[in-house]
């Protein structure tokens, strides 16, 4: 099931059960696995840009998990290679637990169609999934654009006239786009930013039309400064029950893009059951899912085999999409 699929009711069943989730990694030592304990601080490698939802997301967690594992965690924000270099970084990284990396869906993209010195089935450890992005196209309150009828419209009247802002080349709002373009026979020009708080100021200052990324532009639509158009979700959303999907409308696409931990290959198992239920746990705490909440983003819980099977699937069945997006070749 697509994390953008996923009914907000996850927040309130994880919140609920948070008081339960407090000797989550004990129990695991009760049950007779091996406990992991850090002697040092962990550092995590973000790919995401300082300020975003995801950075601060992080710092949630890493602020939580350092209490459970009783050593500081430490962010490191490494923006580049659309999303990649953070992963990357683990390569030459020893596999004890002490330095970690958010994957972004856009590293089991890339290596289709971009040379890489990592593999991402066989260069890195999977250790938990953390929380999934709710994609949609949002446009300034005072658009003439109404409908996402009215953009499609545009986009057909006058081609390339229209610019529209993501996260960056290759990332699930320019796929996203793509779809909707080929779909449609509309044409927007599309202007990568390196995040939210990037493409929120262009769309304030009129650089560009429209944003078609995750919900960092939620707030700006609660406080009617933005309007949205559609969702890429298979589903409506229950807080925005009157804004149609894109499939509703006749346009058959769905943004996936979740994000998770990985480490370098080869790590313990006790160091990656350890990780996981910590930031299992970590996940739970109501000021993590609140913040989360905001953006419309939900938590996304996949212990380490299930986190490997979804990328191995994911990274087999999006390539017909890339190439289909000419972004990679056959």
């Amino acid at each position: 099931m697509s994390p953008m699929s996923m009914n907000r009711r996850c927040f309130t069943a994880l919140a609920g059960t948070t008081a339960l989730a407090a000797p989550m990694v004990a129990a695991g030592v009760a049950r007779g696995q091996a406990r992991w304990k850090p002697e040092k601080p962990i550092t995590i490698y973000n790919p995401f840009a300082a300020g975003g939802v995801t950075d601060v997301h992080m710092r949630l967690l890493a602020e939580a998990v350092g209490k459970i594992l009783g050593q500081q965690i430490i962010v490191d924000v490494k923006p580049g290679a659309a999303g990649t270099l953070a992963p990357a970084m683990l390569l030459n990284a020893k596999p004890d637990g002490y330095t970690l990396a958010v994957m972004s869906i856009n590293t089991l993209r890339y290596p289709h169609y971009q040379q890489t010195s990592w593999n991402p089935l066989t260069d890195f450890t999977y250790i938990t999934g953390l929380s999934g992005y709710t994609m949609g196209i949002v446009v300034r309150s005072d658009s003439p654009w109404k409908t996402f009828q009215d953009m499609i419209a545009a986009g057909k009247k006058d081609p390339d006239k229209y610019n529209y802002g993501t996260s960056g080349v290759g990332g699930t709002g320019q796929l996203m786009m793509i779809e909707v373009e080929q779909a449609t026979g509309a044409k927007f020009t599309h202007v990568p930013y390196k995040g939210g708080a990037e493409w929120m100021q262009a769309l304030m200052s009129g650089e560009i039309q429209f944003i078609a990324d995750a919900a960092q532009w939620a707030p700006f639509v609660d406080d009617g400064k933005c309007r949205i158009l559609a969702f890429a979700t298979e589903k409506r959303i229950p807080r925005y029950p009157d804004v149609p999907t894109m499939i509703e409308l006749g346009v058959n696409v769905v943004g996936q893009s979740p994000y998770g931990l990985l480490g370098p290959k080869g790590m313990p198992p006790e160091i990656v059951n350890t990780l996981h239920e910590a930031f299992k746990q970590a996940s739970a705490e109501p000021k993590v899912t609140e913040y989360l909440a905001k953006f419309i983003q939900v938590p996304w819980d996949k212990n380490p085999a299930d986190f490997r099977a979804f990328a191995e699937k994911y990274y087999a069945e999006v390539k017909p999409l890339l190439i289909k997006a000419g972004l990679a070749k056959p």
